[in-house]
């Protein structure tokens, strides 16, 4: 058990009989009474979103995930394959599990796939990629007097938002947190 006041973003939780991962987390304190513990969680099983408000001192279940290293494979489909590293076992999951994560999904990626009771739940993305630029408009420089951005679709299909100068074909590396461009590769 773990008190709500420990919650904090990326924490995973057992309530109900399905596993929650926090999202966003609010400590709020009114002008009289207790402070409340505001979270929004997202379901580990279902992919859903939902916020979740506990008076402050309430338990919830805290749940330790299995961890083992995968190679991404390919998906058919909202089915993604992963490959067991140590094991050669091949793991399936479901697109709704990933959530945006499958944004970044590149070809013989590494990633952390994490597990609860045998179950794979979700995979834990590295915090840069590398992807090549497969569309772009021409950068014009033209008059601007600060950092201007084009739109570029990379090899995975996410949008990102690049200098002028990049091209299509550069590599380009990608923050997964956030799907900033942080550099030319």
């Amino acid at each position: 058990m773990i008190g709500v006041q420990d919650l904090r973003k990326g924490t995973i939780f057992l309530e109900d009989g399905e596993l929650w991962r926090v999202v966003e987390y609010a400590h709020v304190k009114g002008g009289r009474g207790n402070a409340t513990i505001r979270v929004k969680a997202r379901n580990m099983r279902k992919g859903g979103t939902v916020e979740k408000t506990w008076p402050s001192g309430s338990r919830v279940n805290d749940v330790r995930l299995d961890h083992a290293t995968v190679q991404y494979l390919y998906h058919e489909g909202d089915v993604y394959f992963f490959m067991n590293t140590e094991t050669y076992e091949q793991t399936a999951i479901n697109g709704l599990k990933l959530g945006d994560a499958v944004k970044w999904l590149a070809d013989a990626t590494m990633l952390d796939l994490e597990s609860y009771e045998g179950e794979s739940i979700t995979i834990e993305l590295p915090t840069s990629v590398d992807l090549e630029v497969t569309d772009t408009g021409p950068g014009f420089a033209g008059d601007t007097a600060t950092n201007a951005t084009k739109a570029a679709t990379v090899s995975t299909g996410a949008q990102v938002q690049v200098p002028l100068f990049v091209n299509v074909g550069d590599k380009i590396r990608v923050d997964t947190r956030t799907g900033e461009y942080l550099t030319r590769v």
